[in-house]
């Protein structure tokens, strides 16, 4: 009796990498002093994001941090089976959210990958009595237009969003096409973080053959 040859195929997929990095503690700390001394200098730190590298700066924290975002990017590339040299620069700034900010659905033009890391995220809310709502999450689109229409419970590959309420320590990177909505803060405390955008030095070899 002939077998039937199948095999699953994966097409168009959108791979998130999500990790927890270790020993996070004391680098979040002279992040969190770093940051709050820049925001001193500059009370528009959020929105100045094209004005200033906060990953450029020498300093333990940052040196962690930089460290970390390439060792992520390079086991994301391993991930996705790129196996030719990938050179990159990382555009970095930091977030302050406090009572009521939030940030628009937005992507991150001109760049290859995207990301953020986590220092300090507020774990209760003092407003608002809705059930449905999801202060400080962030939420990530299916960036194919009207997936959910066909959307079905617990299927992968056609769940029109993934939310996540971050932890300090958690790093997250995304292609950077895909459109994003940091869900406002309804605590009296800031939530803090560092975004990113992994920008490609460009070489001839990235040109697909076909």
């Amino acid at each position: 009796m002939a077998h039937t040859s199948q095999h699953t195929i994966e097409l168009w997929p959108t791979k998130i990498l999500k990790r927890n990095l270790e020993n996070y503690e004391k680098p979040n700390d002279l992040l969190l002093k770093l940051i709050r001394k820049t925001e001193k200098q500059n009370k528009n730190l959020t929105t100045d994001y094209k004005k200033n590298n906060l990953l450029e700066i020498d300093n333990p924290g940052t040196n962690w941090l930089r460290h970390s975002v390439n060792q992520a990017v390079i086991n994301y590339l391993d991930d996705t089976n790129i196996d030719y040299s990938v050179k990159w620069t990382i555009h970095s700034w930091a977030n302050i959210n406090r009572l009521g900010d939030y940030h628009d659905p937005h992507n991150h033009p001109h760049s290859y990958l995207s990301g953020t890391y986590y220092l300090k995220i507020p774990k209760t809310k003092d407003i608002g009595t809705r059930s449905d709502l999801r202060p400080n999450h962030i939420t990530l689109y299916d960036p194919r237009p009207g997936i959910n229409l066909s959307s079905i419970s617990k299927d992968p590959n056609v769940d029109p969003e993934f939310t996540i309420l971050p932890e300090p320590g958690l790093l997250l990177i995304w292609p950077a096409f895909i459109n994003h909505f940091v869900h406002p803060n309804c605590s009296q405390k800031t939530r803090i973080s560092i975004s990113f955008n992994v920008i490609l030095k460009w070489a001839d070899h990235y040109i697909p053959s076909h």
